[in-house]
């Protein structure tokens, strides 16, 4: 009987296990029930928070750059570079994680930031960027970032905009005459799995401004000031799926600096090597921290599960808790789901114990599958 070879190619749990850590436990928890089974580990991302670790893990060069977070103070952000080829996560500078708890400033959290780490990577030699967008604590419509390149925004006195959504309403004129020349000879593509416009009832502020601390008030505020915005620099383009990614980053990557989006998951995978390691695997071990209706909009597990699913190749995954039908999960190209919670069901032992439990997780899956 031919040896089986399994291919693990899950994301993060989130709050418990980075995607690195999820393929070692993984691997750990097959090996102890067949020994002899060959396992290949490609961690994967979607655009948002770890892909620069998945990028690492899979032999890109880790770098670091000090620049602006979210709330003007200096953070230090990794982007990784393989030859001419960069991947910058834009929450690495201008991400939830750098604000301290309970501290947001939906107004004026800037992605200044992000521009600074693009830049770095102009800096690095890279020609084609994949920049992932997601995680994020600002709602600027990338403003920041583009001023971080050499864009100038100012108001009707002639000066700069104040930092954040919340100043752009006082827009007057859009200068990118000063952007960087290199941006012009750079493949930028837009990593999201998010495909939401830019404003309205879909649009940036709406759907996702509370969680990061906006109001009711705030909310329409922003939704207005960015509405200008996208009227003085390109309303057309502020309708585009992505445009509201990351609290518009991706509008601002898309009218200002040639971007193409694409969903994160699909770039991350090329970008991976994904498909020579499928085609060295007979089963598919995919996953993340909560498998829900969310996971099958573009979500990492659901991209993993496509791509097999193609190759003819069979996928089941692993989960912290799992909230999809048998019915969904087999729509999706998913076999069948291992729960951590099926395991240990207290939610905060679950993701204390996160690792131990999905050795036991791959424990079954190995009985199931591989014997």
């Amino acid at each position: 009987m031919e040896t089986a070879r399994v291919l693990v190619a899950a994301d993060k749990f989130k709050g418990s296990l980075t995607a690195v850590q999820v393929a070692e436990r993984v691997t750990a928890g097959l090996r102890r029930v067949a020994p002899g089974v060959r396992v290949e580990t490609l961690p994967v991302a979607d655009g948002g928070d770890g892909t620069v670790a998945a990028a690492v893990a899979a032999g890109f060069e880790r770098r670091e750059a000090r620049v602006t977070g979210p709330l003007g103070d200096p953070v230090t952000a990794a982007y990784a570079v393989r030859d001419s080829t960069a991947v910058v996560e834009m929450a690495e500078a201008s991400g939830l994680q750098h604000l301290p708890d309970g501290v947001f400033a939906p107004l004026t959290a800037t992605t200044y930031g992000s521009g600074e780490l693009l830049r770095a990577a102009l800096e690095a030699g890279a020609t084609t960027i994949v920049f992932g967008v997601g995680g994020s604590a600002t709602t600027d419509g990338g403003a920041g970032m583009l001023a971080a390149l050499g864009a100038r925004f100012l108001d009707a006195d002639g000066k700069p905009v104040g930092p954040g959504g919340g100043g752009l309403a006082e827009l007057a004129e859009a200068d990118l005459s000063g952007l960087d020349p290199r941006l012009a000879d750079v493949d930028l593509i837009l990593a999201s799995d998010v495909d939401n416009p830019l404003t309205g009832p879909k649009g940036a502020p709406e759907v996702y401004g509370r969680q990061k601390g906006a109001s009711e008030e705030d909310i329409a505020v922003l939704d207005a000031a960015l509405t200008h915005y996208a009227s003085v620099l390109g309303p057309e383009t502020a309708a585009l799926p992505g445009a509201g990614a990351a609290g518009g980053i991706g509008y601002g990557a898309l009218v200002a600096l040639g971007a193409r989006f694409r969903p994160g998951i699909e770039v991350m995978l090329d970008v991976l090597g994904f498909a020579p390691a499928l085609a060295r695997a007979t089963l598919v071990i995919t996953g993340e921290g909560s498998l829900d209706d969310q996971t099958l909009h573009g979500k990492a597990p659901a991209g993993v599960a496509a791509a097999a699913r193609e190759a003819g190749i069979e996928v089941v995954a692993v989960c912290g808790r799992l909230a999809l039908s048998q019915e969904a999960l087999r729509g999706a190209g998913i076999a069948r789901a291992y729960a951590l919670a099926e395991l240990e069901p207290d939610p905060a032992v679950s993701m204390a114990q996160a690792g131990p439990l999905l050795e036991r997780a791959a424990e079954s899956i190995a009985r199931d599958f591989l014997s």
